[in-house]
Formats: C-alpha cells, structure tokens, sequence
C-alpha cells in the first residue's frame, strides 16, 4: 500500500473545516465611540440620581464621588483590556483569553442580565419625564409600567426590522445631552449656589452606615455603560489606540458632569424632595426647581440700571423659564430611548459573540435570513426585560430593585474584567499592550496594576454589599447565574470541542 499519497485540491474529506465569522465593519472613530458610550454612561443619571437619594439620602453626593473613583479604575482596566483584545464582547472577552471559556461565559451572561435590566429602567424613566405634558405617566403606577412596556416592545420591533442607527444623530444628541446639562449647572451655580444649604442638606439628611453603603452600591449604576466602547471595538478604526482615548474623555466628562448635577440636585432642592417628588426623574426636579425659583424682574434690577435693557433681560429670563423644563423632558426621553436601543443593540452583539465561540447555544445569535438581524436574542432579551417591568403594575418599590439588578449584573462583570487584567499579566507578560496601565506592584517579576487591584476590590465589595442587603436582587441574580449555568453546560456539551480552553476556534474534521 503507497502511503506516500498528498491530500489534492478536490478531496473535502481532507480539509479541516473552521468555524468562520464574518469580520464587523471597521468605521468608527473617537467622536463616535465617546457618543455612544456617553448615551449610556451619561443617560444613567436621570434615573440613577433618583435611586442613590433613595438610598443614601444626604450622603449622595459622597455616594456618587466614592462610586466615581472604582469608575475611573474600572475605565482603566477597560482600556488596557479593549487596546490589547478588540474584540466584540467586553469583559466577557477579557476573560475568555485570561482565564477560560467559562470565565468568559460568566462575565458575558453578567453582562448581558446587565444590559436586560438597561432595557428596563431606562425606558421605565421615560414616562415620568414625559409627566411633564400628562402628569399621568408619571403619577400612575398602571400607565407609566405599560407605557415602558409598550416602548420595550416597540424597539424590539424596530431592532427586529433592522432599522441603522445613525452615528451623526448620536454625537448630535450627545452634544445637545452635554449642553443641557451644563446649562442646568451653570444655572444652579448662578442663582441658587449656597455652600452652606447644601453642607447642611448633607449633614442633616445623613443616612444610617446601612444605607450609607448601600448607596454607594446603588450609586455605582451612575457609572455602568463603559462596556459599551469595548463591544463597539471589532468596528473601530485602529481600536487599540481610538478605543482608550474614548475611555479617557469619558472619564474626565462624566465625572465633571455628574459632579456638577449632584451638586445642583442639592442646591434646588433638599434630599427628601429628591428621594420622593423627583425619585423617577431627578434631572426634571432640578429644572423645575430653577424655572420656578427665578424672579426675572429682580435679577434685571440687579444687573442693569436701564429699564429697556431690564426688560429685555426680563423677557428673555421669562422665555428661558418656560422652555428649560421642556427641553429637559424631552431631551432626557430622548437620550433614555436611545440607551434603552443601545441595551438592545448591545445584547445582540455580545450574543453574537459568545455564540461564535460555543458559549451560548448557537440558536441564541441566530440572524434571520432575510431580515440580517438576531432576531432570536432581540426577542428573548425583549421579553425578560418586559418580565422584569411587570411588578410595576403592583410593587411600590419596583424601581429600586431595578436598580439593585442592574449593580448586580455590572459589578460582577466589572469585577471579572478587572480580574481579568491582573490574570492577563501574569498568563501573558511578555504580550502587546498598545494601552498599558502604570502605578504597578511587582510581585514575582509580575507587574500588577494598582487600579485593577483597587478596581476588583471595590467592584466585588459591592456585589457583596447588593447580595447582602436586597434580597430581591440576590434571589433574582442568582437564578440568572443558575440557569447560565445549566445553560453553558449543555452548550458545552453539544459543542464537542469545537472551541478551545483559550477560546480560540478549533478546527474540526
């Protein structure tokens, strides 16, 4: 028998066959990437500052300023983690190449509970903002849980259909989103800035240690949404670098910018009217507060000693009075469906991602033939988020347990992520890093930064802390967890080595 024989160009049988994927669209550049992660991370706070009063009460501020350091270190470790992987997938990616295919499940199924309670809370803030033109959206509990639900199940229809959104009407609502935002600080610094009200707002509106450290958890949701340049990365133009940059002008934004509407909360009005009157949307109690409280004919009379100019300032204070709350309201609808969308389109990128490598069943990322859209994950995501509304119709507190969900989700996937970090320094020391993190402590020859340390330490505390203190986000979390488990398990299963333990595709005959 001759078994000197070569494998010739038609025989099939001979050619190992490899999972292929069809490479994303590299378009992207820094504007872009800042734009979309701003409509995430900055939409947070027309709820979020609502939920940390809840909790924290007179603390929020500090609640916000403590969160906002494990932000930055989480931003950090991103930025490494992106620049040397950019890959769709996040924190789930990182993983996948630190650890192994489970680790990398983990921090995905994470993410993803994240992005459903997104989907969630975002759209349910959307009718309390729209209050402003029928209070009932706001004051009943029946139509603001079925208006959120109806939107959730509108943009599963729009995302199903495969309608683009357009990057040019991201950075624009980003800008006008930034502009607002600072008109209202300017504002409140203006005509009602008071140190001492606002250190005494604090100082006797202090809560217990219990809902001090609580609030910090809850305040931790202000600062979720980073992930977002990370999934977008696989469409990046030269992502190693444009993709840490994004990162850099989000940390210094979003802190100056929450900051500044923290501050202003306090400055208009006291703890307990932001914690009860304004807790679904904060950022419309503040532009009330500063439309109400302005005398126009006052200020004129202060600033200008002819009446012709005082009555054209006048007017023009008077005009300003009347539109800021308005705009506010429907900016912040606007900025909210639009992160509600981005939940979405998050969702069916990162199960395209954990699908292509055996994590989740293949079914989950499916695109429909025609339609060139997941309509499965679309779908399936859609309706758990719908599910997680449902208690509005009945549960007062409803929309705090979204928010305790939502820090369950994003910190144990941010915890994975920093961990991450710290295992790809030592598994891989010697691998590019076109991002790398200074302030390092050596240990063996190994160098670990300082902020993954810091970052996985703060992240884990609280999970911890949300875990302990609300039983709904324990229980509703750990199922999630549970029925990722069984999930991956028969995924594994049924992927019959497919996939390696790095998470690199394998060949098969």
């Amino acid at each position: 028998m001759n078994t000197n024989w070569q494998i010739k160009p038609g025989d099939k049988f001979g050619r190992p066959k490899r999972i292929k994927v069809r490479p994303l669209r590299r378009v992207l550049r820094t504007p872009h990437l800042f734009s979309i992660a701003y409509g995430n991370v900055g939409s947070s706070i027309y709820y979020a500052l609502g939920l940390v009063a809840l909790a924290a009460g007179g603390a929020t501020p500090v609640a916000l300023g403590l969160a906002g350091i494990i932000f930055v270190f989480t931003a950090l470790s991103y930025a490494e983690g992106t620049a040397m992987f950019p890959e769709s997938g996040g924190s789930a990616s990182f993983a996948r190449h630190g650890f192994n295919n489970f680790m990398g499940f983990m921090a995905g199924w994470s993410l993803m509970f994240g992005y459903i309670v997104t989907i969630a809370i975002s759209s349910f803030a959307i009718p309390s903002y729209l209050g402003l033109f029928w209070p009932p959206l706001k004051l009943s509990p029946f139509i603001m849980t079925a208006c959120a639900m109806a939107i959730v199940i509108f943009l599963a229809i729009i995302n199903v259909i495969g309608v683009k959104e357009s990057s040019v009407l991201n950075i624009s609502l980003t800008v006008l989103d930034l502009a607002t935002q600072l008109v209202l600080i300017v504002a409140a610094m203006i005509f009602f800035l008071n140190p001492q009200l606002i250190l005494e707002r604090i100082t006797n509106y202090w809560p217990q240690p219990r809902d001090f450290f609580y609030g910090i958890a809850i305040a931790a949701i202000a600062f979720t949404g980073i992930e977002t340049i990370s999934q977008m990365a696989e469409e990046t133009k030269k992502p190693e670098v444009r993709a840490p940059k994004a990162l850099m002008w989000i940390i210094v934004v979003v802190l100056v910018m929450f900051a500044g509407i923290s501050f202003s909360a306090f400055t208009t009005m006291s703890p307990t009217e932001l914690a009860h009157e304004w807790a679904t949307d904060p950022i419309a109690g503040i532009a009330h507060k500063i439309s109400a409280g302005i005398v126009p004919a006052e200020i004129a009379s202060r600033l200008f000693q002819a009446q012709e100019q005082q009555i054209v300032f006048a007017w023009f204070i008077s005009i300003f009075q009347a539109f800021l709350p308005v705009l506010v309201a429907i900016l912040a609808a606007t900025i909210l469906l639009v992160a509600t969308n981005a939940g979405l389109l998050g969702i069916s990128r990162l199960a395209f991602s954990l699908s292509r490598f055996n994590l989740i069943p293949a079914f989950i990322g499916k695109v429909h033939p025609r339609l060139k859209t997941p309509y499965i994950a679309i779908i399936a995501f859609s309706v758990l988020a719908v599910l997680l509304q449902f208690p509005g119709f009945f549960v007062p507190e409803m929309y705090s347990n979204l928010g305790g969900l939502y820090a369950f989700g994003s910190m144990l996937s941010f915890a994975i992520a920093h961990a991450s970090i710290l295992s790809l320094r030592i598994k891989m020391p010697a691998a590019e890093r076109p991002f790398k993190l200074g302030l390092n402590l050596k240990i063996k020859g190994y160098e670990l930064p300082w902020t993954s340390i810091l970052g996985l330490i703060g992240t884990a505390i609280i999970w911890l802390i949300v875990i302990i203190m609300q039983p709904y986000s324990r229980w509703v979390g750990f199922a999630w967890i549970a029925i990722g488990a069984v999930l991956y398990c028969y995924t594994h299963r049924q992927a019959k080595g497919e996939v390696t333990e790095t998470g690199n595709e394998a060949t098969a005959a």
